[in-house]
């Protein structure tokens, strides 16, 4: 086991155990347990509407789950910022049912659209990694993460735990729609179930890698943050764990946006991450996976510096990039917990790059609750 001279780098070493004990809470020999679906079926929206409400990487979450719960369910799915949800005024006629996400369960803007959601008689969903929390307790039903104490302000395994129970979520639903084939759900349970273990196998080249790659980077400016799809929720997060972390000014955009704007930025000092990782069984993540590969040789043809995160066995993606990063296959909507991880392992030696504390950032707080 290596050494651990900070939490953060600790508490993303404790991925793997992490996910295994939140997964342990959903599911058994059997698959899912049955008494954690009835409790949801009591929770959906009558018409498939939920609206998420989140703040900082717990919203990132909230946007991964928005492409999962549309793709595999069919439901229809808002992402709010919890701090601007509960000032919006007005009454939502359509009662959708509300998610909240919040790692402590005490955030002080989540709570308010927590109470918000209540007061516009909305059933509520609580996801928190705390059972004791006022959002559990409030919520009309809860769902626990089972990360562990997060001491670092960057949120690393309560984030992959969160996407963990968000996935486990889609499957619920979808096994209460009749909108997964019993074949694919049982594939789905199995290939959840593989993710701690690919993590574990990874965490040690993913290290020294991310090591590497922060020395060769640690003057850029700027860096911008590519994904398509669900991984567009992954290009978020991984810029906010950089600024976070390290100080380095971040954005992360649609990939399909770069040539919207952004692309007047990249330059020399202005490196581009993209994830380019694909799920050869999907169509829809073929199609994605093609459309990236064109951007990045435009980009190559422009000369721009890039970091790509792609599979194992992709071979197209390292001769039009800078530097690659290996992610080990899995199925589309369980490669962002994948992939997040070697993100924050690069903000993590970015941090030690420019000389910052990386558990205790500047102005940011674990919990922000109000005073």
């Amino acid at each position: 086991m290596p050494a651990f001279p900070h939490q953060m780098l600790r508490e993303i070493y404790e991925q793997p155990e992490a996910i295994s004990r939140t997964l342990s809470l959903y599911l058994d020999q059997r698959g899912l347990k049955p008494e954690i679906g009835g409790k949801l079926s009591k929770w959906v929206n009558p018409n498939g509407e939920i609206l998420i409400a989140a703040s900082g990487s717990s919203r990132h979450s909230g946007l991964y789950a928005e492409i999962l719960l549309e793709d595999l369910c069919g439901l229809a799915v808002d992402v709010e910022y919890a701090s601007e949800y509960s000032y919006r005024g007005g009454k939502d006629v359509r009662h959708p049912s509300v998610l909240v996400l919040s790692q402590s369960g005490e955030t002080s803007d989540t709570l308010a659209a927590l109470e918000e959601a209540r007061r516009q008689g909305h059933k509520t969903l609580a996801i928190t990694n705390a059972p004791a929390s006022t959002m559990a307790h409030e919520a009309d039903f809860s769902m626990n993460l089972a990360a562990g104490v997060e001491k670092a302000i960057p949120a690393t395994k309560s984030f992959t735990c969160q996407l963990a129970v968000l996935f486990l979520v889609a499957l619920y639903e979808g096994m209460h729609l009749n909108r997964l084939d019993p074949e694919i759900l049982a594939q789905a349970m199995h290939d959840v179930q593989c993710v701690p273990g690919a993590l574990e196998a990874q965490l040690d080249p993913w290290r020294d890698q991310a090591a590497a790659l922060a020395r060769k980077y640690a003057g850029a400016a700027t860096f911008l943050y590519l994904g398509r799809g669900i991984h567009y929720a992954i290009a978020r997060e991984g810029a906010l764990k950089l600024k976070e972390a390290s100080y380095v000014a971040a954005e992360g955009y649609p990939a399909g946006e770069l040539k919207h704007g952004p692309n007047a930025l990249v330059s020399e000092s202005v490196p581009v991450v993209v994830l380019a990782t694909v799920d050869r069984k999907l169509a829809a993540s073929i199609r994605r996976y093609e459309k990236t590969l064109q951007l990045l040789a435009d980009m190559k043809e422009q000369g721009a510096k890039v970091i790509a995160l792609a599979n194992k066995s992709d071979s197209g993606v390292p001769a039009l990039v800078t530097d690659c990063v290996r992610v080990p296959e899995t199925s589309e909507y369980l490669l962002p917990i994948l992939e997040v991880v070697p993100l924050q392992l690069f903000a993590y030696f970015m941090a030690l790059e420019r000389g910052v504390d990386v558990d205790r950032p500047r102005n940011l707080s674990k919990a922000v609750v109000e005073k």
